[in-house]
This record gives C-alpha cells, sequence and structure tokens, in this order.
C-alpha cells in the first residue's frame, strides 16, 4: 500500500480503487502548522516571492509532519492548476521521491483526458471498470455533501466555515473515505437539529480556497454568511456525471475560466447571493482571473489576497466591513 500525495484534486476513485491512499498535499499542509512549514521551505531555500502553498507541499513531502503520511508518490497536476508545479516536481524528483504527471487538457479535450486517465490506472495497475465501482462509492458520499451544501444555502443550518472544511477535504476524503462517510452522517444528523443561522447579506466566495484560517468566522460576526464556496464545491463533486471521464471533464477548475463564470451566475442566482468575495493568493496567476470575472459577473465584488497562513489583518478586517456596509446600504 502506497501513500499518494497530490498537488491538487485529480481522480482520486483511480488510488482508491488500487487499495492506496491517497493524500490531498494542501490539507495537510493547512491543518498542520503552516507557517512553520513555509519557513522550512524558506530555509532550504524557496524564494520569498514564491506562493506559499508551493513551499507548504514541498516541507509536507520532504519535513514529514505527520510520519503516518510520509509520501511515496507524488501526482504533480502539470497543466490545470499552479504552473510553479514543474519546477516543484523537478526538485523533489532530484530528492528521490517517485513522480507522476497529470494533465487537464487546457481545451476540455475528450480523447486527452481519457489519455491521461488511462496512464493513471495503467501505472497503478486497475482496470477501468474498477474505477467506476469506486467512483460509485465515493458518489454514495458526494450526494450527501449535496445535502449538506443544501444545509449551507437554503435551510441555513450549516455555517459558512464548516461547508468549507467539508467540501475542501473531499477532495481525499481525509484519506479515509469509510471513516469519512461515518463522520459525515453524524454530522448531518446534528446539523439538522439546529435552528436555522440567518444573516442579513448572502456571500459568495470565489477562488482557491483561502489561506487566511479566520475569514469566515469574521465574516460570520459581521452578521453575514457565505452560502457558496465555489472551488471547494468543484471539489465535492457534488453533482455525479455517469461516467469518470464525465466526472472530471464537468470540472470547472482546471479549464477556462469562462466554464467557472457560467457556474457562478448560475449559483448567483439560485442561492440569491447579494455579493462576492473573491479571494487570491500572492505570486499566483490565478490573480489575473479578476480582470475577467469582474468583467462578466454583474454584481458587487471584493477582491482580498493572502500571502503567508495567517489571520485576518486589520486592514482586511476594514474592507470587508466596509464592503459589507456597502451591500447593506
Amino acid at each position: 500500500m502506497f501513500n499518494v500525495g497530490f498537488t491538487t484534486s485529480i481522480p482520486v476513485e483511480i488510488i482508491y480503487a488500487a487499495g492506496h491512499t491517497p493524500i490531498d498535499l494542501n490539507n495537510i499542509f493547512v491543518l498542520n502548522n503552516p507557517l512553520d512549514l513555509v519557513k522550512q521551505a524558506e530555509l532550504s531555500g524557496f524564494p520569498r516571492n514564491i506562493c506559499s502553498w508551493i513551499k507548504g507541499m514541498y516541507s509536507v513531502i520532504t519535513k514529514s509532519p505527520l510520519p503516518e503520511y510520509k509520501i511515496d508518490v507524488l501526482i504533480g497536476v502539470v497543466q490545470g492548476d499552479c504552473s510553479n508545479t514543474h519546477s516543484l516536481m523537478s526538485i523533489l524528483q532530484d530528492e528521490n521521491i517517485k513522480i507522476l504527471p497529470f494533465s487537464y487538457p487546457f481545451d476540455r479535450n475528450k480523447d486527452k483526458l481519457i489519455s491521461e486517465i488511462h496512464e493513471l490506472e495503467t501505472f497503478f495497475k486497475i482496470t477501468r471498470d474498477d474505477t467506476e465501482k469506486m467512483k460509485q462509492e465515493l458518489d454514495k458520499i458526494r450526494k450527501k455533501l449535496y445535502t449538506l451544501d443544501e444545509m449551507t444555502w437554503k435551510t441555513n443550518q450549516v455555517t459558512s466555515l464548516e461547508n468549507h472544511l467539508w467540501l475542501v477535504t473531499s477532495s481525499d476524503f481525509n484519506t479515509n473515505y469509510h471513516e469519512y462517510d461515518k463522520n459525515l452522517d453524524d454530522f448531518l444528523k446534528i446539523a439538522s437539529l439546529r435552528e436555522p443561522q440567518n444573516k442579513d447579506i448572502r456571500l459568495g466566495y470565489v477562488g482557491v480556497p483561502p489561506i487566511i484560517d479566520d475569514l469566515y468566522q469574521f465574516i460570520d460576526d459581521c452578521n453575514a454568511r457565505v452560502v457558496f464556496n465555489e472551488v471547494q464545491r468543484q471539489f465535492a463533486m457534488l453533482t455525479p456525471e455517469n461516467n469518470i471521464i464525465d466526472q472530471y471533464l464537468s470540472f470547472t477548475y482546471p479549464y477556462s475560466i469562462f466554464k467557472r463564470i457560467n457556474d457562478i451566475q448560475k449559483e448567483i442566482k439560485r442561492r440569491n447571493i447579494n455579493g462576492l468575495i473573491c479571494y487570491t493568493q500572492s505570486f499566483c496567476h490565478r490573480q489575473l482571473d479578476i480582470l475577467i470575472l469582474k468583467k462578466y459577473l454583474d454584481i458587487p465584488i471584493l477582491q482580498i489576497e493572502g500571502d503567508q497562513p495567517s489571520k485576518l489583518d486589520e486592514r482586511t478586517k476594514l474592507r470587508i466591513e466596509s464592503f459589507l456596509e456597502m451591500l447593506r446600504g
């Protein structure tokens, strides 16, 4: 059994079907003293002006903050995510880490995606039938996450932070989908007994998951709530497709910004959203997406930026408060 790390969401069904443990490096990084992991990478020579997520993933692999999650094989997404992944893979390969590249075709070409998924299946010595059977198992959990998401925006019984954490960790189902499923059942039972948590402002969160750990709590304290987590919801794949290929073709995150815009527009209307908070990571090429988002989304947008793992600074708090007051006005 291998511990298979990956740099962003990949067809996790393949890893589970092969009997190995999938590990989303981002989740391990952000939940285990992330600032210390960033500093360790910088002491190893990583520049200050490189994304903290890249530095964090490097330290997760080489410093092993959780020894039980020591990475045996790394799947690096070299197209459809961060361009720095190419260099990270070279550095890790030089440190004798087994590397597998995976690409989401820029043009969402179905034949190319079939080839990429087939290569992973071949490496892990499983068949397409094995993958599809595991997809059916994981889709049962995804349908429960769909219910959790509805309890966030429709019945207001799940908090913004809870929605974020459950959806973002579904990228690897916390490395054990059986245990994740059981914990999700327990949580849904508890949440279903809550009174609605109504707030006067309903927000959407657009962009990669935040490196700022108190963002959702601060918004909640300001009598607002996030009822739509765009990318986290995409990781969770709440509306399963009929097969593994269509599932990862409908996944908007690694493809064109225009596919994301269509999804965001639909959810703004469906969830009755008043405004968007668009989060960007420092030194990330996705900062340029804001130019397109502002052009095509006819809704107030507040852009905030995060660099290293931290809490909200006073300037950003003031900007969020001012944005909420503007929406109320």
